[in-house]
């Protein structure tokens, strides 16, 4: 196929991954009045919002497989006209099981991430793939595109236009992908692509590194895009249309440096990427974790009353900040799988993008729970905080130190052993001097 063509076929499924995403994070805007009027708590909030995530995380792993099997062109055009259905009917829900029986058959459309990966990248060389596969995933933007499009929405018609109108777009999405799209040059089906051996690889440890990794820079992405609305509006007293505005300065950004992030992986290597990355938000998600902080100093002059807290911009700031790391590490946590794993690429993409789903999922419920607990809004950016502090170490021991922590000594099972280019260098020897 030619250079235009794949472009053509990468462009399309960009643009059907970013629609799949804006509806996948729906919730996070119109379950703001939706909570108002179901008078639901933070926990039931939480479950809201994440139930969608749910779906899309757990059909992750089938969905990758069957793209192997089948073809993603397919698959990816029976998501975005199946789940449309669903979603209309999610304007007439009046009760909670409603919103979340409805909510799981939706969130499907969170799977087409484990379809368009591999079928994207099975279009391009592999040192292009990194950059292939950013730019597809960018399509995360979808979740800043939700935040633009939801409040104005809401505010003009109300709550309930929102899941018609995306479904009359997840339609004309369809139609657009179909007609610049190609068929999948993948296996497809071949006679040794049993579903046996494909999950055979998932036996690598490997695959669980990158799960872990995926399970917080993903994660910890979805769950952010679909609870920071709320978050401004109950931390700052903003309005709906002012929180979601300010919650798209974390997804947005953060889609787009997705494309950065694979660019890199490819240049300077997944491990170098990871490591900064993981870092970065380390630091971040330390000053965002800080809560409002009242102090009184008795000084001889008497007491004297100090106050800690972020302004408004400067959390905003540091958000974006966070965003941008997230979404580089979602890049090159996939730069890793398609350098280890060039043949059984959707069986591991639908497992590492299931544990990421899963993180997006549980870490909403999560936020609602220990906030009903301590009642301190920060506490979300403390849980995110010590999860980062567990990938930290698990890369300083597994990539940096060498240490065989996770039976890496052990012979892989179906996939070949990563060969280390030039590109990556020797990364014990840098990591030492």
């Amino acid at each position: 196929m030619s250079k235009s063509g794949n472009l053509s076929v990468l462009f399309a499924t960009t643009w059907a991954f970013t629609a799949c995403f804006a509806v996948w994070t729906m919730f996070g805007v119109i379950g703001i009045p939706i909570r108002s009027q179901l008078n639901l708590d933070s926990t039931q909030f939480g479950l809201l919002t994440a139930t969608p995530v749910l779906t899309g995380a757990v059909f992750r792993l089938p969905l990758g497989i069957w793209t192997d099997r089948f073809g993603g062109r397919i698959l990816m055009l029976l998501l975005l006209v199946g789940c449309a259905i669903p979603l209309w009917l999610a304007s007439y829900a009046t009760a909670l099981w409603q919103f979340l029986l409805l909510g799981l058959a939706l969130g499907l459309v969170g799977a087409s991430f484990s379809v368009g990966t591999p079928y994207v990248a099975r279009f391009f060389p592999q040192e292009g793939r990194g950059f292939a596969m950013g730019f597809f995933g960018a399509g995360t933007i979808g979740a800043s595109l939700n935040m633009f499009v939801a409040p104005t929405l809401v505010g003009i018609y109300g709550w309930e236009a929102v899941p018609k109108i995306y479904a009359v777009t997840l339609l004309v999405t369809a139609a657009l992908f179909w007609v610049f799209s190609a068929p999948d040059p993948g296996p497809g089906g071949g006679p040794g692509s049993t579903m046996t051996r494909q999950l055979a690889v998932l036996r690598d440890p490997r695959v669980w590194k990158y799960c872990q990794y995926y399970s917080i820079v993903f994660g910890g992405f979805t769950a952010l895009s679909i609870w920071m609305p709320q978050y401004f509006k109950n931390e700052y007293g903003f309005s709906i249309a002012q929180a979601s505005l300010l919650a798209a300065c974390f997804s947005l950004p953060g889609g787009g440096f997705r494309a950065v992030g694979g660019w890199l992986s490819d240049r300077l290597g997944a491990h170098k990427v990871t490591w900064w990355v993981l870092w970065a938000a380390w630091i971040a998600l330390f000053l965002l974790s800080y809560p409002k902080t009242d102090l009184v100093v008795h000084t001889i002059r008497g007491p004297a009353n100090f106050g800690i807290a972020l302004s408004p911009w400067l959390f905003t700031a540091l958000l974006m900040a966070l965003g941008v790391a997230f979404a580089c590490g979602m890049a090159s946590t996939f730069k890793y799988v398609a350098d280890d794993f060039p043949d059984n690429m959707g069986a591991v993409s639908g497992i590492v993008g299931m544990a990421g789903g899963l993180g997006g999922f549980l870490l909403p419920i999560t936020f609602g729970a220990i906030l009903d607990w301590f009642g301190v809004n920060s506490s979300c950016f403390m849980l995110l905080y010590g999860i980062v502090c567990v990938s930290l170490t698990l890369n300083y021991l597994t990539e940096v130190r060498r240490a065989p922590v996770m039976g890496e000594g052990a012979q892989p099972v179906t996939a070949p052993t990563r060969k280390k280019s030039k590109k990556d260098g020797d990364m014990s020897l840098f990591w030492n001097t």
